[in-house]
C-alpha cells in the first residue's frame, strides 16, 4: 500500500506552487505525518526547500527523462515509511514537453500525466490578484479539459481582502470546485532567486530555514489541512524502485567514488547515490569549495549547480584543482555535469580552474533550457557511442576558445549540435541525466572506477 497523494498545480507559473507546496510540506509534517515530497519535472532547486520542510530528502518525477513506466516505481521508493505525498507541479498544469507529433491528450512531462500516472488529484494553486466571478470558468476549464485528471479542490492565493475572497469562494461554488485554503498576500515570503530561479537552500542557509518555516506557519494558519488529507488518494500498483534489483545487487565494498558537494555542486538527483552504492561504490560527498580530494578516491562524480557564482572559492582551493588535473590525466574517471563540465575547463569567468577540457567559460546573455534526445558520439567512461539517451540543458554559461576534444552528445534542435567533451576517462557536459533513467550508465561508470590504479 503506497502513501496517497495531493498533487499542488497550478493554472501558469509564479502562481506560487513552491511557497504552497512547501509550506504543506512542513505544515503536515508539523501535524504529525511522515511526508513524502516530490517535484514534477527536472528541477533541482524546489526539492532542496522541500527536503527542509520534510526532514527527508525531496525528489523527482520526471517522465520525460526516466520513462513513463518508471514514475510510479520511483513515486513508492521515495514514498516509503510514509502515510502521504505532495506532489509539486511544474509551468502550468497542462505544460510539458513540446512535442508536435505527441497525439496523447496531455503533454509528455506535464504535472497532468504525472497526476494521472498516479491516480491523485489535483490541488489548483490561483493566483488570484485581478480575479473576480472569472475565476469559475477558468476552473471550469481546469476541471473539464481532461478526463484523466481529477480537480480536487483550490487555493486562493495572493488574496487582497476578505470582501476578495468572499467574491472568490461564490465564483468556485457556482462550480462545485471546493476552496481548500485562501492564502493572503505576503511580499516577505519571497525567497531570493537569481538567473535559473530560486537560490538553492544549501547556499541560502539559515534564510532558507527561516523561509520554509513562514511558509510553514502561512499554509498551517490558512489552508485546510484535515480536507488536504481527506482529499488525498492514488491508484499506483506494482513493485517499488530498487536501485539493488536494478542493478542485480552488486557486492559492497567496491570503489571510492567521490560526490561533489556544497554551495557550487547542488544540482543531483537521491537516486544517484543509491544507485552508486547499489553498484558497489563507496560514495563520499565532499565540498569543494574548502575540500581536498577524498583519499583513495577511484571516480569522480561532479553534478550541476552555480560554480559561476563561486568561482573564485573554487578557484582558490588550489589544491583540489591540481589533485583532479592530475587524476584525470591519469585516467581517473570523472562524470562532469553543467556545473561539473565548467570545474573542469580553463578558466571560468576569468578564474582559474582545473584546466582537464580545454575550454574556457564565461557567463552568457541568455538562458540555454530544453529537454534534448541526445547520441553518444563516442565510447565513454559512461556510454557506449550511440547510445540514444534523453537529458536537459539548464545554464546561463557558454564555453569560448574550445580545443578538439571528441563531442560527448550531438543532437538536433532547430539545427544539429554537437556539445560536451570526452577525454581520456573523463565524461564532461553541460546535458543533464536522471541516473534511475540510465542504471546502466552509472554500473559502468562503478565498474570503470573499479579498474583505476590496476
Amino acid at each position: 500500500m503506497s502513501a496517497p497523494a495531493v498533487v499542488i498545480a497550478a493554472p501558469a507559473s509564479g502562481s506560487g506552487k513552491t511557497t504552497l507546496a512547501t509550506g504543506l510540506i512542513g505544515a503536515l509534517r508539523r501535524a504529525g505525518h511522515r511526508v513524502a515530497p516530490f517535484k514534477v519535472g527536472p528541477d533541482y532547486i524546489d526539492p532542496g526547500y522541500h527536503g527542509l520542510a520534510a526532514g527527508r530528502p525531496g525528489r523527482n518525477l520526471d517522465p520525460v527523462l526516466v520513462g513513463e513506466d518508471r514514475v510510479v516505481p520511483l513515486y513508492r521508493h521515495g514514498a516509503h515509511g510514509c502515510d502521504i505525498a505532495v506532489v509539486e507541479g511544474v509551468m502550468g498544469l497542462f505544460d510539458g514537453r513540446i512535442d508536435e507529433n505527441r497525439t496523447e491528450a496531455v503533454a509528455e512531462g506535464s504535472t497532468a500525466q504525472v497526476a494521472s500516472l498516479l491516480g491523485a488529484p489535483v490541488v489548483l494553486v490561483v493566483d488570484a490578484r485581478g480575479h473576480s466571478q472569472s475565476l469559475a470558468a477558468l476552473l471550469h476549464g481546469f476541471a473539464t479539459f481532461d478526463s484523466s485528471v481529477r480537480l480536487g479542490g483550490v487555493i486562493l492565493n495572493r488574496v487582497g481582502s476578505e470582501r476578495h475572497e468572499q467574491v472568490l469562494r461564490a465564483a468556485c461554488d457556482r462550480v462545485g470546485i471546493p476552496v481548500l485554503g485562501a492564502l493572503p498576500r505576503m511580499a516577505e515570503l519571497e525567497v531570493p532567486s537569481r538567473h535559473l530561479g530560486l537560490i538553492p537552500a544549501v547556499e541560502h542557509g539559515d534564510a532558507a530555514t527561516a523561509a520554509v518555516d513562514a511558509m510553514t506557519e502561512l499554509v498551517a494558519a490558512h489552508v485546510d489541512l484535515r480536507a488536504i488529507v481527506d482529499l488525498a488518494g492514488g491508484s499506483v500498483q506494482g513493485p517499488a524502485w530498487d536501485p539493488v534489483v536494478e542493478l542485480a545487487a552488486v557486492a559492497d565494498g567496491g570503489p571510492l567514488v567521490a560526490m561533489a558537494g556544497g554551495p557550487a555542486f547542488t544540482f543531483g538527483y537521491a537516486e544517484h547515490r543509491e544507485l552508486l552504492i547499489a553498484a558497489g561504490a563507496q560514495v563520499v560527498v565532499f565540498d569543494p569549495l574548502t575540500d581536498e580530494l577524498p583519499d583513495g578516491t577511484a571516480g569522480l562524480v561532479l553534478p550541476g549547480g552555480f560554480p559561476e557564482e563561486h568561482a573564485g572559492a573554487l578557484s582558490a582551493n588550489e589544491k583540489l584543482r591540481k589533485a583532479v588535473a592530475d587524476g584525470a590525466a591519469h585516467n581517473l574517471p570523472i562524470h562532469a555535469e553543467c556545473a561539473g563540465l565548467l570545474y573542469l575547463t580553463r578558466s571560468l569567468d576569468g578564474h582559474p580552474m582545473a584546466g582537464v577540457i580545454d575550454a574556457d567559460a564565461e557567463f552568457g546573455p541568455r538562458l540555454t533550457l530544453g529537454y534534448r534526445d541526445a547520441v553518444a558520439l563516442h565510447d565513454s567512461t559512461l556510454w557506449r557511442a550511440g547510445t540514444r539517451v534523453r537529458g536537459h540543458e539548464f545554464h546561463r554559461t557558454r564555453l569560448t576558445r574550445t580545443g578538439p576534444e571528441s563531442a560527448a552528445w550531438g543532437w538536433r534542435t532547430t539545427t544539429s549540435v554537437t556539445e560536451g567533451a570526452v577525454v581520456r576517462q573523463v565524461h564532461a557536459s553541460y546535458l543533464h541525466t536522471h541516473p534511475a533513467g540510465n542504471p546502466d550508465a552509472i554500473a559502468r561508470f562503478v565498474a570503470a572506477a573499479s579498474r583505476f590504479g590496476h
